[in-house]
């Protein structure tokens, strides 16, 4: 069996991957908690949409790890998890500011 990679590449995409499922996981479920809970905030007591948004983040937290391992490469892994989370976070500071400039 020949090896085409060396190991350190390897091992090197793994912790990449792991990185991007931990951080960008977690990043991408802070920006959906954040969204989501100034969407809801107007059909539900602020408590309760913030409760609701927070239980919800953890799918998708879940659903970012998945994905960090399920990615054709580890950039593809970083780009699934940390563009969605820029797009979050933007449109949480456009909620939460709606009378601000551009």
């Amino acid at each position: 069996m020949r090896v085409t990679h060396p190991l350190w590449r390897y091992r090197l995409n793994v912790a990449s991957r792991t990185l991007a499922a931990t951080a960008g996981g977690y990043a991408l479920a802070a920006a959906v908690a954040a969204a989501l809970s100034l969407v809801l905030a107007p059909a539900l007591t602020r408590v309760d949409a913030v409760l609701t948004a927070t239980m919800l983040a953890w799918f998708v937290y879940a659903g970012a790890a998945g994905w960090a391992f399920y990615a054709r490469s580890a950039w593809t892994a970083w780009a699934g998890t940390l563009l969605p989370a820029l797009a979050l976070g933007a449109l949480t500071l456009a909620l939460r500011n709606p009378g601000a400039a551009p």
